[in-house]
């Protein structure tokens, strides 16, 4: 026996009452104390900077904007595009466009205000979002010439192009900059002027951002110290003098691995997969397997670069790879 619900509506009624209620709803727009419209679409973005403690430290990310890289499938030439495809769309992820973003981190440790990375500056090398960096930190209530210490992590153009601004001046005018020698010199070679592909114009940029500050730099060494609680780490294969920065507090350790790592989800799962960018693919692999290793055994939270923002996060085994974990962020 089929009993309805006496309140049940059939399909038809419910198509022909619904009509009636939108026409009706639509006739009273125009009475006072409705509204006419929608409220208009805003179209900006607020620049991006998020807070919080490593240890005694105060940390800050800040955005300097998205990068847009083409196809993952471009990026990783020797992995089969059905596997990057799948992880991808595990991830809910477009294998194009691949979207990078770029966090840099601000730490203050009580003696000096440092910066890790400085961003595209105003190349659009790759897309219109880069470039955000001086209104992240303006938003973050951080004043360029506050800074002490710009410390990069390799030469490349998402990581120093903003030290210089198109003028000539200095974007960070007090601060020394430290990074390791060999990217130094390698970037700042002008025999690499007449090589091919994009190496000329990487050359170009660098040396338009660090020559100017040569007499500002210091170089880091592996293992050592480069200002409290800020070790360095050799990390080569990105580029032949890529460091990563080990940063210890009042018992907590951060590791900010700048382009160890560039996608979260393809290069945790596979880190042996070679990146495009990358100056020796084949040991860059290597190191990023053998970071992952002590990243993973000493549960140390990881800064990415790269990584969706703020960039924080932790990596654990997953099988024969890893899989990285977002720390929970904290609003209050």
């Amino acid at each position: 026996m089929n009993r309805k619900h006496p309140f049940t509506l059939g399909r038809r009624q419910f198509m022909m009452g619904s009509a009636a209620l939108a026409a009706g709803l639509s006739g009273l727009s125009g009475l006072p104390g409705t509204a006419g419209a929608a409220a208009p679409m805003l179209g900006t973005k607020q620049p991006g900077w998020y807070r919080f403690k490593i240890g005694g430290f105060e940390a800050t990310i800040v955005s300097d904007g998205r990068l847009n890289l083409g196809s993952a499938e471009a990026q990783f030439p020797g992995a089969q595009p059905t596997v990057i495809k799948e992880i991808l769309d595990e991830e809910f992820l477009p294998v194009a466009p691949m979207m990078l973003e770029q966090n840099a981190l601000v730490l203050n440790t009580g003696d000096k205000l440092v910066l890790f990375d400085t961003g595209m500056g105003t190349a659009k090398t790759f897309g219109p979002e880069s470039g955000r960096l001086l209104a992240s930190l303006k938003a973050a209530g951080i004043d360029p010439a506050t800074i002490d210490a710009v410390i990069l992590t390799h030469a490349h153009l998402d990581h120093c192009w903003g030290i210089m601004a198109d003028d000539g001046s200095r974007n960070f005018p007090n601060a020394q900059i430290y990074m390791s020698q060999a990217d130094f010199d390698f970037w700042t070679d002008e025999a690499k002027l007449s090589a091919g592909g994009f190496l000329p114009s990487f050359v170009e940029g660098a040396r338009r951002n660090l020559l100017p500050n040569r007499d500002r730099m210091i170089f880091v060494a592996d293992g050592k110290e480069v200002i409290k609680g800020v070790s360095a780490i050799a990390t080569p294969g990105h580029t032949v003098g890529h460091t990563s920065y080990l940063i210890e507090s009042e018992g907590a350790s951060y590791l900010n691995v700048g382009d160890v790592v560039h996608h979260y989800a393809l290069l945790f799962e596979h880190p042996e997969w070679e990146f495009a960018f990358d100056t020796d693919p084949a040991l860059a692999a290597r190191t990023r397997k053998a970071l992952f290793d002590r990243a993973s055994a000493d549960r140390l939270t990881m800064i990415g670069y790269h990584f969706p923002f703020p960039g924080i996060g932790h990596i654990r085994p997953s099988g024969t790879a890893f899989s990285y974990v977002p720390k929970a962020i904290d609003l209050s």
